[in-house]
């Protein structure tokens, strides 16, 4: 068996990283990204601010024991971190070996917590701020801690992932994760996808980074040093020197050659204590919109080509018959159509959701998680849509009313308003145009139709990266819906 081969591979979904929503590991060995609980936290989306809400809970239970002296229970849950390899995200560069903080060093953690000043002042608020102040937590150490948090939540996508892209799954147990309604640790049996007799857990692309946005490296040389420098001319000290031109400057190699300026997460709590304001400034400088990675700089990690053939995608379309005896082709092929153009502003499809109890099922359903585009422009207009509902017809003629009040019977307060009627072709659009203008208009929401021209249209402008013309193209499909 290929020992670099990865999980499309494996499982022969004839899929590339493009059409995937979840990255495409490489199962023998870590690659290396991982999971920034701040970026999830600047996130906009259900799964993303589910995520970050669990691990708050999660960090302000430790906090609470420890200020409260019930360190048996902020033992015991620290404990509980354990090495997640299921995800195959890390610094591991053969087998997978997840970094957790069980054992002597989740002691060491507590130990560190608990004499912290950090934790009794409140200066430790979540768990990013841990990778400032507590030695031996990193950014390979912190995603583990949040893979293992937010465990029961990757694998309900894992869940959803299989069933999208027809992944075998078996039953075994699910690893701990934490609960946040009952503050506690617990693990069941779930179906999850199997490698060399151990489970798989999916993450999805838009939550993981090269690196974490909270870097306490960048914070000393970048705003500490910078501080050191002004506050020693100032005061004149041996560190200054003078150039020919009469400038006094103090080098920040000297700075870090003084013992009293070496860099330890020790020094850079007791800087932070005694000047707030250079904190302050270095987390209001921190990226308030983190964007999601491209599936190329994902390629380019594992070492792939990054060049992607979006005519393959195209030819796939065309080669699909119109019909019924081909819509299951067609609809798993408008996935990752689907996919490829609109990530990372929509993601984690879900096939074929049942809503009422099972007696509807909507074709496929996207997270909405835009910060600009067509998308977010929806929302900023009152468009209230946390998920974009589609419907696929596979039909030989024009899709008719009963399509369209399908799709809109599926619009909910809770879904949203707001959804995209996939079809292989509309030879009257000024008619089409007419019935998605009443949906509008009876306030039923808010629906455009894309036929197999449309989604070429879209494929091309994405083949170019030009994704301003993407926006425009739906931003004037749009503006024939209201105006």
């Amino acid at each position: 068996m290929n020992s670099n081969m990865r999980l499309s591979e494996f499982f022969k979904l004839g899929k590339t990283q493009f059409e995937l929503d979840f990255i495409d590991i490489l199962l023998d060995t870590d690659i290396s990204l991982f999971i920034d609980p701040y970026a999830l936290a600047k996130r906009n989306d259900l799964f993303s601010m589910k995520c970050s809400n669990i691990i708050v809970n999660f960090f302000q239970r430790i906090i609470d024991d420890i200020k409260n002296g019930d360190y048996a229970s902020a033992k015991y849950n620290l404990n509980r971190l354990n090495e997640p390899n299921e995800t195959r995200l890390g610094l591991s560069s053969s087998k997978p070996k997840g970094k957790g903080v069980s054992g002597k060093q989740s002691n060491d953690v507590f130990e560190r917590l608990k004499i912290s000043k950090a934790v009794t002042t409140g200066f430790l608020k979540d768990l990013s701020d841990c990778e400032l102040v507590i030695p031996g937590i990193s950014r390979d150490k912190i995603s583990d801690i949040v893979t293992n948090i937010i465990r029961l939540e990757l694998i309900e996508y894992t869940k959803q992932q299989c069933h999208t892209y027809n992944i075998p799954t078996f039953k075994v147990s699910s690893g701990k994760y934490w609960n946040s309604l009952n503050g506690k640790w617990e693990i069941k049996y779930d179906n999850l996808p199997i490698y060399k007799n151990t489970r798989i857990i999916l993450v999805p692309k838009a939550i993981v980074r090269f690196t974490l946005e909270y870097n306490h490296q960048k914070y000393y040389n970048n705003f500490v040093l910078n501080f050191l420098q002004e506050e020693n001319i100032s005061a004149g000290t041996s560190l200054v020197r003078l150039l020919k031109n009469g400038k006094k400057v103090v080098y920040k190699k000297d700075l870090k050659n003084d013992p009293r300026f070496k860099l330890t997460k020790e020094f850079l709590f007791k800087f932070s204590e005694e000047h707030p304001e250079v904190l302050k400034d270095y987390v209001e400088s921190l990226t308030q919109t983190i964007p999601s990675l491209t599936n190329e700089e994902l390629e380019k990690k594992q070492h792939y080509p990054v060049s992607f053939n979006y005519d393959k995608l195209k030819n796939k379309l065309m080669q699909i018959n119109s019909g019924q005896g081909s819509a299951d082709n067609y609809h798993e092929a408008i996935i990752g159509i689907l996919e490829a153009i609109f990530y990372p502003n929509l993601y984690s499809p879900n096939k074929e959701e049942r809503i009422h109890n099972g007696r509807k099922i909507i074709d496929i359903t996207y997270l909405n998680a835009a910060k600009n585009g067509f998308f977010e422009f929806l929302v900023n207009n009152h468009i209230h849509c946390p998920f974009v509902i589609c419907e696929c017809k596979n039909y030989n003629d024009d899709p008719n009313n009963p399509e369209l009040d399908q799709l809109s019977g599926r619009f909910s307060p809770r879904r949203g308003r707001f959804g995209l009627l996939l079809c292989r072709k509309i030879e009257n659009r000024e008619l089409m145009e007419k019935k998605c203008r009443d949906t509008v208009d009876d306030d039923r929401g808010y629906i455009i139709a894309l036929d197999d021209n449309d989604l070429i249209q879209l494929l091309e402008y994405k083949k170019r990266n030009d994704i301003k013309a993407i926006d425009e193209f739906l931003t004037n499909k749009y503006k024939k819906l209201v105006m």
